[in-house]
């Protein structure tokens, strides 16, 4: 630049600028800018080379406020891109677009610059348009640059609002194939996005190779987004194991994106639920990082509130719970999450009828968000048992009020209680519904022969005749629906049973060709016809001979008892009972009466015996006689008295188990 002056001083700043500025040495261009406005501070030049220095050094709040000071001198046509451009880097971007609006002459870097802020305001099809548009009208070397942002707003509309189309973009560069990937699993094709992402890090491990200076850790840095995408496609198939690892690698890496981080940590968590809650507090504070806000979209920081919120429920944080969930509410009040979640606080807590009247509350204030709120209203009321009102609630749900699934609910839980009426009625209310609207459908006479099994299997056969009667005239070939109209008939109208029964096929043709031998025979038969024995001819019983000596089974020898022995001959009266044999003289009567008040409290005869000097001394203690019962052997010790005497062992006493001790509330075991 020419100084304004002419002096030989200020002319030898310019020149060190302009030597500054061609070697990207901006640091020492701006001490030179700052001596030429030590000299004149309103110098327009200078003061567009300090916003520029500034802004290449990062320094764009100082930039802005230089801009800021001097708005007379500075028109917004002369630094109105330098302005915007600060504004969108600080965040601000609302700001940005105003600035952008209001400068008169759009340039090729500030339609780049609009492109940009439209994106980060997620207005994805003003910001399609405006890449359509360069790429239409631009010729220099910025077009795969802008055909990459250009598959970023399509993969961005594709995963947030389910409306993009694939406008065939080349795949190139990894960060096209990932972008491409990315529109592809938004529009829910997963296994075909997955494999994007594999060519994806392929070509990523490609273009870093040629690169010496690139180490395996930075290869790894730039793998890491495409890494966590594929991970969540993992968990999106069901695969959580392998995704789990994947995710952990990428968190190991520790990447500098706080926007990676954050989304890789949300989803550790999401995969974690109620389990491993340490795990998930610690992953948590990863969402919450500085800067995080301004690089996520706005339902993924929507989705991360929402899971902070299930976490401090899961972790009996109610307090902590429903300040977030208030929080939510305030900045998306139709949303229906935070309500759901309250309700599930409040079941926790065992108040179902104030949850039921929270959920009744926000449906009648957000009816476009009403049906998965009344199905959760409809689960509260079978869980305490009101089937009735869950009927109600889901009958009130218009959008899905006559699918299928709904229809067999209904009829189940009205045929539960009881109510047969109803059950028949919402049939009717369907059945009219699809006569409207898709008359002689498949779902239509599936629903007609379901209605006519309902009222024939509850005795209601007069009613179930005109729907027998509609499937019939379908299909007049369909025997098995013939039949059950005559039945129908049969105790309702017998001249037209008579009269339909013309139409039934005649016994040949509706004779099958069936086994009967094999049907009586098969499983589950309950009538088995007896043979008859063949008769071949009259023939003589024949004489045993060898042969049939031998298929004669060899009789068992009989088990002999364990003290048999063969030399003594056993008892004749062996076989009688014992009061019938002649050496029986019957039980002796009265001994133990006698016995009975003599002698200490249990002493028995025994105890004479032992007192009894003669007999003790000569007397040996006597044996049990070998084969007879067990015989009484007499102690020659001091006799014991019966109430310090001890028991006799009975063989293996069992032992008490010790009791354990109950769990204290502070003590242990």
């Amino acid at each position: 630049h020419a100084a304004s002056t002419g002096s030989g001083p200020v002319s030898a700043l310019w020149t060190e600028i302009n030597r500054c500025g061609q070697n990207g040495d901006f640091t020492r261009a701006l001490k030179a800018v700052n001596k030429i406005l030590h000299e004149n501070k309103d110098d327009v030049t200078a003061l567009h080379c300090k916003i520029v220095c500034l802004i290449q050094n990062g320094g764009f709040k100082e930039a802005l406020n230089v801009m800021n000071t001097h708005t007379k001198s500075l028109t917004s046509d002369m630094i109105g891109f330098e302005k915007a451009y600060c504004e969108y880097r600080l965040n601000r971007v609302e700001h940005a677009l105003k600035t952008i609006q209001g400068i008169p002459e759009q340039t090729d870097k500030l339609k780049e610059l609009y492109g940009q802020v439209l994106y980060r305001l997620e207005r994805y099809d003003e910001c399609l348009a405006v890449y359509k548009d360069m790429i239409r009208n631009s010729q220099d070397d910025y077009e795969e640059e802008r055909k990459t942002n250009l598959s970023a707003v399509l993969a961005a509309q594709s995963t947030w609002e389910s409306t993009s189309a694939d406008l065939g973009l080349p795949e190139s560069s990894y960060e096209l194939c990932y972008n491409a990937a990315c529109f592809l699993i938004g529009q829910g094709q997963l296994s075909q996005g997955m494999q994007k992402l594999q060519k994806a890090e392929e070509l990523c491990r490609k273009s870093l190779a040629e690169d010496s200076d690139v180490t395996e850790e930075d290869v790894d840095a730039e793998l890491a987004i495409i890494h966590s995408q594929m991970a969540y496609v993992m968990q999106l198939q069901g695969r959580t194991e392998d995704a789990l690892q994947l995710y952990n690698q990428v968190i190991k890496l520790k990447p500098s994106d706080v926007g990676l981080l954050a989304v890789t940590a949300n989803n550790i968590i999401t995969i974690n639920k109620d389990q491993n809650v340490f795990d998930s507090k610690k992953k948590v504070k990863l969402t919450s990082a500085e800067g995080v806000e301004h690089k996520l979209a706005t339902k993924q920081l929507q989705a991360i509130e929402i899971n902070k919120a299930l976490l401090a429920m899961y972790t009996n944080q109610a307090d902590q719970c429903n300040k977030m969930l208030a929080s939510l509410q305030t900045q998306n009040p139709g949303h229906p999450r935070p309500v759901l979640i309250k309700v599930a606080q409040l079941c926790r807590e065992k108040q179902h009828n104030k949850a039921i009247e929270l959920l009744q509350r926000f449906s009648d204030q957000h009816p476009e968000s009403a049906s998965g709120i009344k199905l959760t209203m409809a689960q509260l009321y079978l869980t305490q048992g009101h089937v009735t009102k869950a009927c109600d609630i889901l009958k009130s749900i218009e959008e899905i009020k006559y699918k299928p699934g709904m229809l067999s609910a209904l009829v189940t839980m009205y045929t539960h209680e009881e109510d047969i009426d109803s059950a028949i009625d919402v049939f009717t209310q369907a059945i009219q519904y699809y006569q409207s609207e898709q008359p002689g459908s498949a779902i239509h006479l599936s629903l007609v022969r379901e209605a006519a099994n309902c009222k024939l299997k509850y005795g209601r056969k007069k009613e179930a005749t005109s729907d027998l009667e509609q499937l019939w005239k379908q299909n007049t070939n369909d025997v098995h629906t013939l039949a059950q109209l005559i039945s129908a008939y049969s105790l309702v109208d017998q001249d037209k049973a008579k009269a339909l029964s013309k139409h039934l096929p005649s016994p040949d043709t509706m004779s099958f060709n069936v086994d009967v031998d094999e049907l009586e025979n098969s499983h589950g038969a309950t009538y088995i016809r007896k043979k008859a024995a063949k008769v071949v001819g009259e023939s003589q019983p024949k004489e045993p001979g060898p042969e049939d000596v031998k298929k004669k089974k060899k009789k068992k020898k009989g088990k002999l008892p364990k003290n048999y022995d063969p030399k003594s001959t056993p008892d004749p009266e062996r076989w009688l009972p014992m009061r019938e044999r002649s050496y029986y003289r019957g039980k002796k009567k009265g001994k133990r009466k006698e016995q009975v008040g003599r002698g200490t409290q249990g002493a028995t005869s025994g105890a004479s015996a032992e007192l009894d000097a003669s007999k003790s001394a000569s007397s040996p203690p006597t044996s049990p006689r070998p084969g007879s019962g067990t015989g009484t052997a007499t102690a020659t010790s001091n006799a014991v008295p019966p109430r310090q005497q001890k028991p006799a062992a009975a063989g293996a006493t069992r032992k008490k188990a010790p009791q354990k001790k109950k769990k204290g509330g502070k003590g242990g075991w």
